[in-house]
C-alpha cells in the first residue's frame, strides 16, 4: 500500500457587512458575487445566506502553499468588497446582527434545504472552516477517521471566534456549534468498522429519501463525499489567517500521525463518544483559556499543556511535512487567545470607557474586519 499523499484543501465562509453600518449585508448586489466569480472562479461561491461568501483553495502540497492561497482568496473578497462598500468578516457569528432580517440565496439546493429544514436552518447566521486532508486509500482512510475523533475538541478550542449572538455575550467561546448542532446528522460522528459499513449506513437513509446523498452528512469530522479526503469540519473561522493555517497544519500532522500508528500495527486508544463529547463542550465553553479532560490521567488539564504534549506528538510530522513553524504557532494562539477572546476583551474594553452597547460591539466588528485582512 502507498503512503498517502497527505494534500490539504481549506475552505472558509466570511459574512459580508456594510462598512457604514457595520450589520450584515442581507442584500448585496449580485455584481458583486459575479466580480468574485470573475476574478477567482470555482474558488469562490455564494452560501446558503446572501451575506455569506464561501472560498476554497485549490489541492495543496504543502503548509505554505496552502497560506498563499488562502491568503490571495481573502485578500481577493476584500478588494471586491470593498468596491461596494462591503467588507467580509473571517468570523463565525456576527457580533449583534439578527438572523430573522436576512434572506436565503435564490438556487435549487437553498430552497431545498429552507424548505426542509424550516427555522431550523433560516437560524444558520454562521459560518465555518473546513480542513481537507487526502488519504486515498479508503481502509485506511475510515481507519484514521474512526481515531481522529478524539481530537475534534483540540482543533475546535484553537479556532473559537463565535462568543455574541444577536448583541448578547453567550457565554460560550463558539456558540456557532449550538446554533449548527439543532441540524440533523452533526455532532460527533460515528465509528465505522470498514468501508462498507460505512456506505450501508448512508445509503440506509439514501433510500430511505431522507438525503440525496452523503454530502448531507454535517459531522464535525466526515468523510468526503466528493474526494479521497478527511474533511475536518469541526472548527470555528479563524479570524487571524495565521490561527487558520495553524489548525490545517496540526490536522495534516495528526492524521499521518495516526497513520505512523497503523503503519506499526498500532492505533490511537478507542474513547467513549460520550467522554470525548464532554471534551467538546469544554472547547466550545471555555476555548484554549479552560481546560480539558485527559482520560489517561482521569483529570482536568489545562488546554496549554494538552497543546504541549499535541506539538510533541506530532514533531516528527511536522518535519516531515516542513511545517515547523505553523504548528508551533498554536502555542501563540494559546498565548494571545482566539478570536473570541479578543472580540470579548474589546468589547469590556469599550464598555469600561463609556461606549454604549451599540458603539461597543461596532468596535468589536470594525477589529474583526481588519484582522481578516491583515497579511493577506
Amino acid at each position: 500500500m502507498n503512503d498517502p499523499s497527505f494534500t490539504l484543501g481549506v475552505e472558509e465562509e466570511y459574512l459580508l457587512i456594510d462598512k457604514k453600518t457595520r450589520g450584515l449585508a442581507a442584500n448585496p448586489p449580485g455584481e458583486f458575487m459575479e466580480e468574485c466569480e470573475k476574478r477567482l472562479g470555482s474558488a469562490v461561491s455564494p452560501e446558503f445566506l446572501r451575506c455569506q461568501v464561501e472560498i476554497g483553495t485549490h489541492v495543496c502540497e504543502t503548509v505554505s502553499e496552502a497560506r498563499e492561497a488562502l491568503a490571495h482568496l481573502r485578500g481577493t473578497i476584500g478588494e471586491v468588497a470593498a468596491d461596494y462598500a462591503l467588507a467580509p468578516l473571517a468570523v463565525s457569528t456576527h457580533p449583534f446582527a439578527d438572523w430573522s432580517d436576512l434572506l436565503h440565496t435564490d438556487k435549487q439546493r437553498y430552497n431545498e434545504l429552507a424548505a426542509d429544514l424550516q427555522v431550523v436552518v433560516r437560524r444558520l447566521m454562521i459560518c465555518g472552516m473546513h480542513v481537507h486532508i487526502a488519504i486515498e486509500d479508503e481502509a485506511a482512510r475510515v481507519d484514521i477517521f474512526n481515531q481522529l475523533s478524539y481530537f475534534i475538541p483540540h482543533l475546535l478550542a484553537l479556532s473559537t471566534s463565535s462568543p455574541f449572538w444577536r448583541g448578547n455575550q453567550t457565554g460560550l467561546k463558539s456558540y456557532r456549534l449550538s446554533v449548527f448542532n439543532e441540524l440533523p446528522r452533526t455532532g460527533l460522528p460515528e465509528n465505522f468498522d470498514s468501508p462498507g459499513e460505512y456506505h450501508r449506513t448512508v445509503e440506509t437513509l439514501v433510500k430511505a429519501g431522507v438525503i440525496e446523498d452523503a454530502t448531507k452528512v454535517w459531522w464535525d469530522l466526515r468523510l468526503s463525499a466528493r474526494f479521497p479526503t478527511l474533511e475536518l469540519r469541526i472548527p470555528d473561522v479563524c479570524t487571524r489567517l495565521d490561527d487558520a493555517i495553524a489548525i490545517a497544519a496540526m490536522m495534516r500532522c495528526i492524521a499521518r500521525m495516526l497513520y505512523r500508528l497503523r503503519r506499526n500495527n498500532q492505533r490511537w486508544r478507542r474513547y467513549s463518544r460520550f467522554l470525548v463529547d464532554e471534551n467538546r463542550w469544554l472547547a466550545q465553553r471555555h476555548g484554549v483559556k479552560g481546560h480539558m479532560i485527559d482520560f489517561g490521567k482521569g483529570a482536568c488539564v489545562p488546554y496549554a499543556d494538552l497543546v504541549g504534549e499535541l506539538i510533541e506528538l506530532v514533531e516528527e510530522d511536522a518535519a516531515f511535512f516542513g511545517c515547523q513553524a505553523a504548528v508551533e504557532h498554536t502555542r501563540a494562539i494559546v498565548a494571545e487567545g482566539t478570536s473570541a477572546d479578543r472580540q470579548l476583551e474589546r468589547y469590556a474594553a469599550e464598555k469600561e470607557k463609556g461606549a454604549d452597547d451599540d458603539a461597543a460591539l461596532k468596535a468589536v466588528v470594525d477589529d474583526i474586519a481588519e484582522e481578516t485582512l491583515r497579511g493577506v
